[in-house]
């Protein structure tokens, strides 16, 4: 009698904590709604195994006319760098066809007359310390002063060579890639510091064909995607879900003059078509979660080995910690030194082990894995409805509150504010 008492005593008091929990994620995504950091969320956190709260928030927009759903996708913006980019490099690295400590020149030809990148290795690329630049802004190739579109490189109507869609009734010609490869070789390099860079992340779609002598989707979806069976994940969206799933982002007033929904909001990724290794996938939580398990899990789901451990821990451990740049190959981790900071200065969050690691989107996506703790979190929006002037999400420390509180949840060594 006392050990069923003590089971029903232990079982209330878990369902006491989980629904504290929840409560307090609700409480910090509704003030945020509140205060317009963005229109509309989904969440998923698991922790040893159990998902704690999947839940979605919100509108599409602040007209509060669309709810938000769980089918709902969201544009992932640079989150795409690992989980479409990444895992197809370190697929290519374990079937032997790239060397992380060859020259990146090696894989991409281009840059092997270029005094300045010839020798620049594939891993300090990866890990943001090769002194590329950040961005470049292919749209002002295409457009003129005053942001009307050149008709040499936009049309209306498909045909070659304006076979790039990069929205309804807007083609741009494939020679794009010509300018993109010319000016990415022609970029001046910094320091060799950690210095934040998406350039490459144009390249790799391409690279990624060669290598595999696959279509770049098609590599991702025969290796990744398809066997994992995630249902709403893909590029291009309107080709594969029902367009009132797909939440917008924002009012774009440079290029297409529109709300854009189901496009991709990153400029580059759409002249490319929408194909991009730096940005282009939409997904829900439904389906980033099993590719985020199959990592946390070294890189089985399910029983099935879909990349080796050694892999996962490969590209996933800080590379340059000596040059104080955390970053791992594509994954972003803890600021070196992260538990000795306070909650404002700490990324991504108090508590987050070494051997954690994610990466965050300029539309308002953020995921995190940590193996020490046996977690998984993954935070969408669509923080740049209405425009990407909105900073709330930043303001609010929105993604970081959360993290933080599923850190906590039965951590016994967890302090309890900040």
């Amino acid at each position: 009698m006392k050990k069923i008492l003590f089971l029903v005593l232990l079982f209330s008091s878990q369902l006491y904590a989980q629904s504290s929990f929840e409560y307090r994620i609700d409480s910090i995504v509704s003030n945020a709604i509140a205060q317009r950091a963005f229109p509309g969320a989904q969440i998923y956190i698991q922790k040893k195994g159990e998902v704690l709260l999947h839940k979605a928030y919100g509108y599409h927009t602040y007209d509060s006319i669309h709810q938000t759903t769980l089918e709902d996708v969201f544009d992932l913006a640079s989150v795409t760098k690992t989980m479409a980019a990444t895992l197809a490099l370190m697929k290519l690295y374990e079937e032997g066809k790239l060397d992380v400590d060859r020259p990146f020149s090696e894989y991409w030809p281009d840059w092997q007359k270029k005094k300045d990148k010839k020798n620049i290795s594939f891993r300090a690329v990866l890990a943001h310390q090769a002194g590329l630049i950040p961005y470049i802004v292919f749209l002002n190739k295409i457009t003129k002063s005053k942001g009307k579109l050149k008709k040499r490189w936009v049309s209306k109507t498909q045909n070659n060579p304006y076979n790039k869609e990069a929205f309804k009734n807007l083609y741009i010609r494939e020679d794009i890639e010509k300018i993109i490869d010319r000016k990415a070789r022609k970029s001046k390099l910094g320091e060799l510091k950690y210095r934040y860079s998406g350039l490459t992340f144009l390249l790799y779609p391409r690279m990624v064909g060669r290598l595999s002598n696959t279509n770049f989707e098609d590599y991702l979806n025969q290796n990744f995607y398809r066997p994992l069976e995630l249902k709403k994940i893909g590029f291009n969206p309107t080709s594969w879900i029902d367009p009132s799933h797909i939440v917008p982002t924002e009012y774009d007033s440079l290029f297409r003059k529109t709300l854009t929904k189901g496009w991709v909001h990153d400029e580059n990724a759409a002249i490319l078509g929408g194909v991009s290794g730096n940005a282009g996938l939409f997904a829900n939580t439904n389906s980033i979660a099993p590719l985020l398990e199959m990592l946390l899990n070294k890189g089985v789901y399910k029983g099935k080995q879909y990349l080796k451990d050694s892999t996962v821990e490969e590209f996933t451990r800080v590379q340059f910690p000596e040059n104080d740049n955390r970053r791992g190959l594509g994954f972003d981790k803890p600021l070196i030194g992260n538990d000795t900071l306070s909650f404002e200065d700490s990324y991504p969050a108090p508590l987050a082990s070494k051997n954690s690691y994610g990466h965050s989107g300029f539309t308002g996506t953020f995921y995190w894995v940590d193996p020490d703790q046996d977690l998984i979190y993954i935070f969408l929006s669509n923080r740049v409805y209405p425009s990407r002037s909105q900073q709330g999400i930043y303001d609010l420390a929105v993604r970081k509150e959360i993290l933080f509180e599923a850190f906590k949840f039965n951590n016994e060594n967890a302090y309890s504010s900040h």
